[in-house]
């Protein structure tokens, strides 16, 4: 910046005259000082507004420079927007079934066939096994269900802890007969164990070992005896999955206050592991209720619940069996909720470690 030393003398002169306008008028500039800074010239006004004009304008510069494109901003809804989006399909992919099971449960068919909306009424309900078989293959089924849910969910128990607890020969070939079940297709297992329980009333060396009657003739006995071999599979994938989280030091904690093993199993292990227990058994009992291919091979003459929906559906379909779904299905949920609830009350009575 020029000090004024090139300058003529009447121009020195006009410029030493114009540093004394200090007035609002004439006031709102002046010339530089030798050696002072360009800004300090300025009065306060007129730097607060030169400064606030550069913020100003550094912020729309940024504001223009960060604005996302618009692939950012579909890419941002889609990663905000695309997991609800998906939920809420899953869910309604799953649930459009059962709201129709149990909208059609009040429905007065004109005709045979509950398949066409025709008048809501609440005669099914009023009379849910008013038909000819359906109470016996309705019992048939819940005992079923109840005796081989009980027997899977002990045995596929004790078997879970013995495969994550302890090793032993021949642990990797028990691991794979107990996948073996989920992986064959059902119809595959139906025809073997039609197989194997004919053969045992009819070919040695079944015939001399297994008790008569035990097999065959097809009937009660044969349905549990499948469904607790296809059951126990997956209650051990599920006891298993909830025992391997299970601290050890709890239980070794117990024997060294002085609790023997069945103590500890019962006050420390047990509880533990109840959740998955109870989910295990309500699996069990889920697929046992549930299953028609299996028990279509075994069950000879006695029906089940599924069998008769198969059998009397070539004749007719009744609303009882949208009435009997419907129940079924609101008691496994009154279950799981209560299931919820108890574990949800379990663990807040665990005080907190310190």
């Amino acid at each position: 910046m020029s000090d004024g030393r090139d300058l003529f003398p009447e121009e020195r002169e006009s410029i030493r005259d114009d540093r004394h306008l200090i007035g609002p008028d004439q006031g709102s500039s002046r010339a530089p000082a030798a050696g002072e800074p360009l800004l300090d010239s300025l009065p306060a006004a007129s730097v607060g507004s030169s400064a606030g004009a550069v913020v100003a304008g550094a912020d729309m510069a940024i504001r223009i420079a960060t604005r996302p494109s618009s692939g950012q901003r579909v890419r941002s809804a889609w990663s905000r927007w695309s997991l609800p989006i998906f939920t809420a399909g899953a869910i309604t992919y799953l649930m459009v079934p059962i709201v129709v099971m149990i909208a059609f449960s009040f429905n007065k068919p004109a005709g045979k066939f509950n398949f066409v909306w025709n008048q809501f009424s609440l005669d099914a309900w009023a009379n849910p096994l008013g038909r000819p078989g359906l109470s016996d293959a309705l019992w048939t089924s819940l005992v079923v269900a109840a005796i081989a849910t009980l027997i899977a969910t002990t045995l596929g128990t004790l078997i879970a802890l013995a495969l994550v607890r302890y090793t032993f020969r021949g642990r990797g070939g028990t691991n794979l007969f107990i996948f073996i079940p989920m992986a064959t297709p059902e119809i595959v297992l139906g025809a073997s164990l039609l197989s194997l329980f004919v053969a045992s009333a009819s070919q040695e060396p079944f015939k001399s070992v297994v008790p008569a009657g035990l097999f065959y003739p097809l009937g009660f006995n044969t349905i549990l005896i499948a469904h607790v071999m296809f059951n126990i599979s997956y209650v051990v994938i599920t006891v298993k999955a909830r025992i391997q989280g299970f601290d050890r030091n709890l239980e070794e904690a117990a024997m060294d206050l002085g609790a023997n093993e069945w103590v500890t199993f019962w006050k420390v292990t047990f509880p533990m592991i109840r959740p998955g227990i109870i989910a295990a058994a309500l699996l069990a009992f889920s697929l046992s209720i549930d299953d028609f291919i299996i028990t279509n091979f075994t069950s000879g003459l006695v029906n089940t619940f599924p069998v008769w929906i198969w059998g009397t559906i070539r004749n007719n379909l009744p609303p009882q069996v949208h009435v009997i779904g419907t129940a079924i299905f609101l008691i496994a949920v009154s279950a799981v909720v209560l299931s919820t609830v108890l574990s949800a009350r379990g663990q807040r009575r665990v005080p907190a470690p310190r």
